[in-house]
């Protein structure tokens, strides 16, 4: 005998036992009390919790439905289960399961709509496991995707499983039926992952492989573009997409392939290259148009005045889109008859639609070279009478360089005034000493060259010449005093009464050799001179100290070598030396000598 039926005797037994007990007679014996539990108890079904089982209707009360399922007791169904159009009748067989074996009033509680829930479960997971079709109704959307009626159960629709191309609109799709395929269940959570996309592949796998396999360079297909990107444009061929980058889809330059294409847009195109290995297909848009510059010396010549879009600019000059696919470019040097053009960006911006003159055509380089300035007339043809040499005028200094300063003498004219040219009188190292950036000069026009575009200005010309006067007031043996004004490598520059420069020697401040003539000798600082040479074709006086103090009373010496702290310098050393035997060829010119000529390109603003 097995456990179960140990115990159910036992339980009979019981039960036997408590009847005896309960009436004071018992019309059966034991073993046929035995028989009759027995027969009793089978009647009885052993239904488990959550099993799916049928039952019959045996009453309806108010809200409620009343099933039996051949349990001990009968249980309860919300009415609404069944649906406000049901129709309900005692006796019909119903298909429930059972949630709970007793609530807290002790009777069984079921469920019509878990158990309409299961019977569709099961045709889901039959059909993942089949591969079955389905359909289905897109009833909302949410994060990620769709919500998808699927004969009675809710199942989720990833947005990248709708379709083979980008979904536009996810909106549009609420209340559409299509077909679907049950790609993933996940039994203890009862959650299905559907597609569509799957159904459209599998139907466009065989129209793929007939593309692929006739796929050849020149091949003209129509397709519809996919997808727009920075770089270019997916088109969809049928099953299979291909490439058209940014510089197939014009002739002439494209900031990005929205310009020329949209989505959804039907093309012809051509095939380009088709990489097998990699499944990659390009495309061109371009070659099936005709090339721009096939017919460009019929539509332009020489000397025509254009209309054009700048569409780059470099360090050189702006490129002007003619028409796409046709581009000429602005070198700077052709934006300004005066102006000397550093960068494109000074006269013409991105985008900005300027005239210009076409000044030549290569067919073969497909290059046009273009000009802006040649529409107006030159004006260095007229400076000549504007500005005659030997012209007084007052300009501002733009721009200091070591070899002089760049005066405007009028917007988009200016003119060099070389830094021997500055001053008649001093030594100029930089034009700073003389000027300031911004700040206004009087000059003289000293000579105009059309042709190189230059014109040479002198500060000095304004003023006469000195050096004829100084040639008198400066002879040689003149005695004075001059200013120290600057150290120099062989001896130091001392400015003269008349505000001229002259030099002195190192050797001509000391009879004993000095190691830092700045010690000595402060700029500033008054110094007796006489002068040892003259020489006014070039503009140099050279001076000697201990010349001047030779016949000066031995007081005036000492007081000299006490004030320039010359220790190891003597009275008699002074007196005695020798200066008439001085060799000025080997004392510097201090005349700036001439820069290289600047060219025109050259010339800073």
């Amino acid at each position: 005998m097995t456990t179960d039926v140990k115990e159910k005797s036992t339980n009979v037994l019981e039960d036997f036992e408590k009847a005896k007990n309960k009436f004071n007679t018992l019309d059966y014996t034991q073993e046929e009390f035995e028989q009759l539990a027995n027969l009793y108890t089978e009647s009885f079904r052993d239904v488990k919790q959550g099993e799916l089982v049928k039952g019959r209707l045996v009453r309806i009360q108010g809200d409620n439905v009343i099933i039996d399922v051949g349990f001990k007791s009968e249980g309860t169904i919300p009415r609404s289960e069944f649906g406000e159009d049901a129709k309900l009748e005692v006796g019909q067989e119903v298909e429930v399961v059972l949630e709970s074996v007793e609530d807290l009033e002790g009777n069984l509680v079921l469920s019509k709509s878990r158990a309409d829930f299961l019977r569709i479960w099961e045709k889901v997971i039959r059909a993942h496991d089949t591969g079955e079709i389905i359909d289905g109704k897109i009833i909302k959307r949410i994060k990620g995707g769709m919500v998808v009626d699927l004969i009675g159960m809710e199942a989720f629709l990833p947005g990248s499983q709708i379709d083979i191309r980008p979904i536009r609109d996810f909106d549009a799709l609420v209340g559409q039926t299509m077909d679907f395929k049950v790609v993933k269940v996940n039994i203890p959570t009862e959650n299905v992952v559907v597609s569509h996309k799957v159904l459209i592949e599998e139907e466009i796998a065989d129209q793929r492989k007939a593309i692929l396999e006739s796929l050849e360079r020149g091949q003209i297909l129509e397709g519809v573009v996919k997808a727009v990107t920075d770089f270019g444009v997916f088109v969809d061929l049928g099953g299979v997409d291909g490439l058209i980058h940014i510089t197939d889809l014009s002739w002439g330059r494209i900031n990005h392939p929205s310009e020329v294409v949209k989505l959804d847009e039907t093309l012809k195109i051509v095939v380009t290259d088709y990489d097998e290995a990699k499944k990659r297909i390009s495309l061109s848009l371009k070659k099936l148009l005709p090339h721009p510059w096939e017919n460009i010396d019929e539509k332009y010549k020489i000397g025509d005045k254009v209309t054009g879009r700048v569409v780059s600019l470099t360090d050189y000059g702006a490129f002007i889109e003619i028409e796409k696919g046709i581009e000429g470019l602005i070198h700077n040097s052709e934006m300004s008859w005066t102006q000397h053009i550093k960068h494109p960006s000074q006269v013409v911006a991105m985008g900005q639609i300027v005239e210009a003159i076409i000044l030549s055509l290569d067919k073969d380089e497909k290059k046009i070279s273009l000009g802006i300035k040649q529409l107006e007339p030159d004006p260095w043809q007229t400076l000549m009478i504007k500005y005659p040499v030997g012209s007084r005028h007052t300009g501002v200094a733009r721009n200091l360089t070591n070899f002089g300063v760049f005066v405007e003498l009028e917007p988009g004219v200016d003119g060099l005034v070389h830094i021997s040219d500055l001053s008649w009188t001093k030594k100029i190292r930089h034009p700073g000493e003389v000027v300031k950036k911004g700040e206004s000069l009087e000059v003289t026009v000293l000579g105009v060259d059309v042709d190189s575009r230059k014109i040479s200005l002198g500060h000095k010309q304004i003023m006469d010449n000195p050096w004829d006067t100084f040639e008198q007031r400066f002879s040689v043996g003149t005695i004075t005093t001059g200013k120290v004004v600057r150290i120099i490598e062989k001896g130091l520059i001392a400015e003269l009464p008349e505000g001229v420069d002259g030099f002195v020697p190192a050797n001509q401040l000391s009879t004993s050799k000095l190691k830092n003539l700045a010690m000595h000798f402060p700029v500033d600082d008054i110094i007796p001179i006489k002068v040892i040479e003259f020489d006014k074709s070039n503009k140099k006086i050279v001076l000697s100290t201990i010349a001047a103090l030779k016949d000066k009373p031995d007081s005036e010496i000492e007081d000299y070598l006490n004030k320039h702290k010359l220790d190891k310098v003597s009275l008699e050393s002074i007196k005695n030396a020798d200066t008439g035997a001085i060799d000025s060829s080997e004392f510097p010119i201090f005349e700036i000598q001439d820069s290289p000529e600047v060219k025109k390109s050259e010339n800073p603003q």
